[in-house]
């Protein structure tokens, strides 16, 4: 699901590190306040989970790909601010230095798998915690959070054709249209994806909570 440079507008990419910026320095600020030096070791293992995993990408028909991101158990244990940042900086040492994603379409990668994953996850845990399962809950925070980020990338590939064509009316940029991004990319997610992340979501999360009791549990021993 990165976005690669060369597919989309100057007014797309632009548009989009607008938004960005304010909204990263201010994941960053929260960051910094919400994380102290017994948390910051389970913050930093969560983040290289997300960004191995985020490493493993599927072609999909439509000219991009999918994989699984590991947002919502971010958003979930620290918060859905620590997550988009988290989650942000893996995306910018991956196009930097492993030329996945563009570094010019940063912004816009920030957006839909940083923040849209983690705010749609973090409060479809908040809301469904409680009222059924936590195995569901996790399931459907991990699923609704790389669902939501794929209507971000479908809709924002989708209208690149209409912002830019050449002299003989061929898109400059992403070459196909909505009627082509929204079922392959969104639904590519909600059928296969999603499946994965929501899983991946629900083993991590039972993970962590079992470390934790145990440590609990130690330290009620000691």
């Amino acid at each position: 699901m990165h976005i690669p440079d060369g597919f989309l507008s100057p007014s797309t990419y632009i548009t989009a590190s607008f938004i960005a910026l304010p909204l990263l320095i201010r994941a960053f600020k929260k960051t910094k306040e919400l994380i102290d030096d017994e948390s910051f070791a389970l913050l930093s293992s969560l983040s290289a989970f997300s960004f191995v995993v985020m490493m493993f990408n599927i072609p999909i028909p439509g000219g991009t790909s999918g994989h699984a991101i590991g947002a919502a158990i971010l958003a979930i244990l620290f918060g859905p601010w620590v997550a988009a940042f988290c989650i942000s900086l893996t995306l910018f040492i991956q196009a930097l230095i492993f030329g996945d994603g563009g570094l010019s379409v940063f912004a816009v990668n920030s957006l839909s798998m940083g923040f849209t994953a983690s705010f749609v996850a973090f409060y479809v845990h908040k809301f469904l915690k409680n009222k059924m399962r936590d195995n569901i809950v996790f399931f459907l925070s991990g699923w609704s959070g790389i669902v939501a980020a794929s209507v971000v990338v479908a809709v924002i590939l989708g209208i690149q054709p209409l912002l830019g064509v050449d002299a003989l009316g061929h898109p400059i940029y992403f070459p196909f249209g909505l009627s082509v991004t929204i079922p392959t990319v969104v639904g590519s997610h909600i059928l296969f994806f999603g499946l994965a992340e929501g899983i991946a979501t629900m083993l991590v999360m039972r993970f962590v909570e079992k470390i934790t009791n145990q440590d609990k549990e130690v330290s009620n021993e000691s």
